[in-house]
């Protein structure tokens, strides 16, 4: 099933009818990704489960389409005995990776459709982690209560405030803790979005961090995703008080010929689809 046919089936079943770019605020934004990951969660397993290991027995830790795996990259270290928060965790396939790697990983996540499915693959094999069903904005877990925190294309992008998410995450982390997230590379929101050749073509700008927004008939949103420039994404870091260790740029890997919405070989091989932002909260 190719993204455009699985978009149009969450589509129909939440009614979306127009786009656009306009201010939402983050009731209103979780309120649309939870409908739509409800929504979608069936379709989006048929179409990428097999790469990020959804029912694979031990799942795995995949960062970004660009195909990078935390088994080799190691970005968040040794987490052998170290307690872990998933945010944005789907079906948890990563959470399950790194359970069998001898963490103790929760993962959370908006929507409960997503929640379900990674419960459907413990339930065949596998070890089982906890997961929760909240949104980024607000951690429902008492202050240093993990050793780790980590994110793939989990929260961050569908939030309004995401400032808030970073100290949210000093909080709850603990002194010396690591906090490492991928998100869809800022540069990315100049082009459309598309994986051909008119996705070459800057069109949007830059600067501009007005959402953008996908309404039904009634004018009420069904999905949002949030624009953030590289300094932005910098500034929000360092102002919850933790410092960058590293931005982790992929290039595109010369084995994989996978297309995914955007991104796509020709595409990849000009600019950066992914940003992967390393940072430590101080102390240890």
């Amino acid at each position: 099933m190719s993204d455009d046919e699985r978009h149009a089936q969450a589509n129909a079943l939440l009614g979306t009818s127009a786009t656009t770019r306009t201010k939402i605020d983050s009731r209103d934004s979780e309120r649309a990704n939870r409908r739509w990951w409800d929504a979608d969660a069936e379709q989006y397993h048929q179409t990428h489960a097999d790469f990020l290991g959804v029912d694979s027995p031990g799942g795995e830790f995949v960062w970004c389409p660009e195909g990078l795996h935390e088994g080799d990259m190691g970005f968040l270290g040794d987490v052998t005995g170290k307690s872990v928060l998933e945010i944005g965790c789907g079906s948890a396939p990563c959470s399950r990776w790194l359970a069998g790697q001898g963490a103790r990983p929760v993962g959370l996540d908006v929507s409960m459709g997503m929640l379900e499915r990674g419960v459907a693959a413990m339930d065949q094999a596998g070890p089982r982690v906890p997961l929760v069903q909240a949104g980024a904005e607000a951690l429902p877990f008492a202050d240093a209560s993990f050793d780790l925190a980590c994110s793939a294309f989990g929260g961050v992008p569908f939030v309004a405030d995401s400032a808030l998410v970073m100290r949210e995450v000093a909080r709850v982390l603990r002194p010396g803790g690591r906090w490492v997230f991928s998100v869809n590379h800022p540069m990315r929101w100049i082009f459309p979005d598309d994986p051909g050749e008119k996705g070459l073509v800057a069109q949007i700008p830059y600067f501009d961090r007005t959402p953008y927004v996908e309404v039904d008939g009634d004018g009420v949103p069904t999905y949002a995703e949030h624009h953030r420039t590289m300094g932005d994404r910098v500034r929000e870091i360092v102002g919850a008080g933790l410092i960058l260790v590293d931005i982790v740029e992929p290039d595109w890997p010369e084995w994989l010929d996978r297309e995914w919405g955007q991104w796509s070989p020709l595409r990849g091989q000009i600019f950066p689809g992914t940003a992967i932002f390393i940072s430590e909260k101080p102390g240890a």
